[in-house]
């Protein structure tokens, strides 16, 4: 692909704004979307309440909340305005910029795993766009396309490679050598992207405005309960872990929990109910039984195809009883938490985190062109 091909496949940089609120960023519609195909399930498949209920992976729902929660008092407490000060005093160039944020969103999602690692950079670069004029829309697709890259390649990068490392048997070190080359196609597209998306101009500060006051006490409140939440989900100390988060920023600091994206963890709730129930029709069985995708190229698409629809870690678990080969599983996965939205949630974290307005609308116009050069290209690095 010639640099003139690829950048004109790919839309050119929005502006930064940041006037939205903070539900506009996913985009509510996709919420009564969600509900809209929750009602028609209840319909075609009636079940008890309670069935409903153990369709949602609280634990996922629930570590999300203690984030959400985290995230806004680390906001609140005015450190992220003074951090992008300095960051910005430093870093005058604006693809080096992009290149620092996306390398550092690829490195944390490969140690702290892909959400994580967004909860910690999003509202960074949405602070900084706040500060300069920055194409935010793009920066924060890049970041979203940088930790679904980087968190594919260790075993505790993202909750699919936890699945299938126990699956192989594979040692850490295995593991992520099974995961290299797949993680290196994706990686090379992703810093080609930003060296064509984003151009080496001078960043433009906006004129300086009164900026809260940095509240140490938050902070460090905040940053205990960061430690003591990651440690309780560690231990599966779910329940806990969320009593001592609330519990806290109930005592100190309500107006953190006022301004949690609530509706970002109905959305993930509903993606559990609806698309589980999508994994369980018959057809979707009899078709996973009869297509030949047990090994080789036809696994790696059909795991690429099923993510686009049910998300990559349900599409995990559902094609790891028809297929055998695993390499071709965790590559297919992998590429398939690019192009639609809901290939992989840290796409829709990333979009409700930054607050974009029609978010959804930018990200696929990056996404979909990303996914198709990559899933090419690591199909022909397998192939040969």
């Amino acid at each position: 692909m010639t640099k003139d091909t690829a950048a004109s496949a790919l839309p050119p940089a929005t502006a930064a704004t940041d006037t939205s609120s903070p539900h506009e960023g996913g985009g509510n519609g996709l919420l009564w979307v969600l509900v809209a195909v929750a009602v028609l399930f209840a319909f075609l498949r009636p079940r008890a309440p309670l069935d409903w209920l153990k369709l949602i992976d609280w634990q996922t729902v629930g570590a999300l909340a203690g984030l959400l929660a985290i995230t806004q008092g680390v906001e609140k407490s005015g450190v992220l305005q003074s951090a992008a000060q300095r960051l910005l005093a430093r870093t005058t160039d604006l693809r080096r910029l992009a290149l620092l944020l996306v390398a550092s969103a690829a490195v944390l999602s490969a140690l702290v795993t892909n959400d994580v690692s967004l909860f910690l950079l999003v509202p960074l670069t949405r602070v900084l766009a706040a500060q300069a004029h920055l194409p935010l829309a793009r920066l924060v697709v890049l970041e979203a396309l940088a930790v679904n890259a980087g968190s594919a390649l260790t075993p505790i990068g993202n909750p699919q490679n936890l699945y299938l490392w126990h699956r192989s048997g594979e040692s850490f070190a295995g593991f992520m050598g099974m995961m290299a080359p797949t993680v290196g196609v994706m990686l090379f597209w992703l810093f080609a992207a930003v060296w064509l998306l984003v151009p080496r101009t001078a960043i433009a500060l906006k004129p300086a405005a009164d900026s809260a006051p940095v509240q140490p006490r938050l902070l460090a409140l905040s940053g205990l309960l960061f430690v003591g939440f990651v440690i309780a989900l560690d231990r599966h100390w779910l329940a806990a872990g969320l009593a001592v988060v609330f519990g806290a920023y109930l005592l100190f600091q309500r107006r953190v929990l006022r301004d949690v994206d609530w509706a970002l963890l109905a959305i993930i709730a509903l993606m559990f109910v609806d698309l589980r129930q999508l994994a369980e029709l018959p057809f979707i069985a009899a078709l996973m039984t009869q297509w030949p995708i047990a090994e080789g190229w036809r696994a790696y698409l059909a795991a690429i195809v099923s993510s686009q629809f049910i998300s990559n870690v349900p599409a995990t678990i559902l094609l790891d009883r028809y297929v055998h080969d695993l390499p071709a599983l965790a590559a297919g996965v992998s590429v398939g938490g690019f192009g639609c939205v809901l290939g992989s949630l840290a796409n829709l974290i990333a979009l409700r985190l930054a607050k974009l307005p029609h978010g959804l609308r930018e990200f696929h116009r990056l996404s979909v062109p990303f996914l198709l050069v990559c899933a090419a290209s690591a199909l022909l690095l397998r192939l040969g």
